[in-house]
């Protein structure tokens, strides 16, 4: 159950920042060792707590003053090589892709045919709206739907009824295509039908509620609709759902929808006609009054005509190309937190100089300082890790590193000391921050825990029933993360 908890750190660190897993699991392996020596020395698990959160906070502090932006492409290609397991090309590549559609740009990660990575730039959009129902997922591992070449509706009033969209899904059905739904709801008899047709393999939909409100929803329907080469369905125009035809929808080489984003890929439209809205948008921004209308009207204009970068992974066979996905996709979130809240010195460093400067901090009582304490030292952790896996002895490079200042540590793979920042090793701010405030989290929630509450372990599974109670809780555990 204990593993479970610290799993949830890496699980939790690798959702916001996107990388930070390891950093996070042995952060919270030292606080809970030396928090659980403490206790069992008598001392107060709350007053432990109240000190570790301290630390914590001003650590977290010192990073942000320690913090540098991290704009240029060099150093973004460094983050990305560091996530990447050292891959340089990988990391050169997300920097070409920042480069291309910006840094606030839309980057999808996909298979590639040949043995190189490659990078295109394609017509395309993403907008802030996720999946109605999570039953519209296919891909499990990236919790997401995704739709290769599919239809696209886009109904500018709410879907509840079935019989006016019966005769849409029938076509579109009677296509073999998927469809992806756009409109203001999906909901009651429409989305049941649609979740049902979706789990029996009649018809794969996605359906997502349309971005922005009023004026401005319709304004980006209608951009979404020439991105697609499609067609919004509207009263207005005099179209309704029950005569709608496949002539009136758009498509796209590929659809992916997540929780909160939709990202429309290589769509259909005419590039003149795109230009031509671009052109349009543009010429509503220099007449627009407000602030608020510029910004939002900007915000169309970059996803009509900033496009989708898209890597494409190449690999010799499919257990490399998963591999090798998944670390372009770790190097991506990195990059992109490194971005947001700039860089600080990697492996280790930053958390060894932000604790340097804490050292003289004091709790409340003894209790909280003992706290302070076991922070700090856990803080030394993810350094000594890094050394040891180089086979080095921890301590003699750990007190050379304190001897100095700034940037000064040490390269594990070249077995050199210098500056780290210079040597291309960054880590990004936002990573080295959620990694120990999630870390002290979880950690301090296990050393003030006196008892936990498990399943009991299933029947049938005979082969662990030799086990001790602990492990069957443990099993308890695993069942219950299965059904998550």
């Amino acid at each position: 159950m204990g593993a479970q908890m610290v799993k949830e750190v890496a699980s939790k660190t690798s959702d916001v920042a996107g990388d930070g897993t390891t950093t996070a699991t042995v952060l919270a392996q030292a606080i809970v060792r030396e928090g659980m020596k403490a206790i069992a020395a008598g001392m107060n698990p709350m007053d432990l707590k109240r000190g570790i959160d301290k630390a914590v906070t001003a650590t977290v502090e010192q990073l942000r003053t320690l913090s540098k932006p991290c704009t240029d492409d060099k150093a973004i290609a460094q983050v990305g090589t560091i996530s990447a397991n050292a891959d340089e090309a990988i990391g050169e590549i997300i920097a070409s892709a920042m480069k291309k559609v910006g840094k606030e740009g839309v980057i999808t990660v996909e298979e590639g045919k040949g043995l190189d990575n490659e990078l295109d730039v394609v017509e395309g959009m993403q907008f802030d709206r996720g999946y109605i129902s999570p039953y519209f997922l296919n891909n499990q591992q990236n919790m997401t739907a995704e739709l290769e070449s599919p239809l696209i509706l886009l109904y500018d009033k709410k879907i509840s009824g079935i019989r006016d969209l019966l005769p849409v899904l029938e076509s579109v059905a009677k296509a073999s295509k998927p469809l992806l739904i756009v409109a203001e709801d999906v909901e009651g008899e429409a989305l049941a039908t649609l979740v049902v047709n979706t789990i029996r393999g009649i018809v794969k939909v996605a359906a997502v509620k349309a971005p922005g409100f009023g004026d401005r929803r319709k304004a980006m329907l209608q951009d979404i609709a020439i991105l697609t080469g499609g067609q919004v369905i509207s009263e207005e125009v005099g179209l309704s759902l029950e005569k709608t035809t496949l002539a009136d929808l758009g498509t796209a080489r590929k659809v992916v929808v997540g929780k909160e984003n939709t990202t429309l890929i290589d769509g259909a439209g005419k590039a003149d006609e795109i230009k031509g809205r671009v052109d349009q948008i543009r010429r509503q921004i220099e007449e627009a009054t407000s602030d608020y209308d510029k910004e939002k009207l900007q915000e169309r204009v970059a996803k009509l005509a900033g496009g989708v970068a898209v890597i494409k992974v190449g690999a010799a066979t499919e257990i490399e190309m998963k591999e090798k996905k998944a670390r372009v996709e770790d190097a991506l979130h990195a990059t992109r937190a490194a971005v947001e809240e700039g860089v600080v010195a990697g492996g280790g460093v930053a958390l060894i100089r932000a604790l340097q400067a804490i050292k003289y901090l004091k709790g409340s009582n003894s209790d909280q300082d003992v706290g302070i304490s076991i922070a700090l030292r856990a803080m030394e952790e993810p350094m000594r890790q890094i050394v040891a896996n180089a086979g080095e002895e921890p301590s003699v490079i750990l007190n050379k590193i304190l001897e100095n200042s700034g940037n000064y540590g040490y390269n594990a793979a070249t077995g050199e000391y210098g500056d780290m920042v210079a040597m291309g090793i960054l880590d990004p701010t936002k990573v080295t921050r959620y990694a120990l405030q999630n870390a002290a989290s979880v950690a301090a929630l296990l050393i003030t825990t006196e008892c936990m509450v498990a399943e009991l372990p299933k029947k049938e599974a005979g082969g662990m029933g030799g086990m001790g109670g602990g492990m069957g809780g443990m099993g308890g555990m695993g069942g219950m993360d299965g059904m998550m």
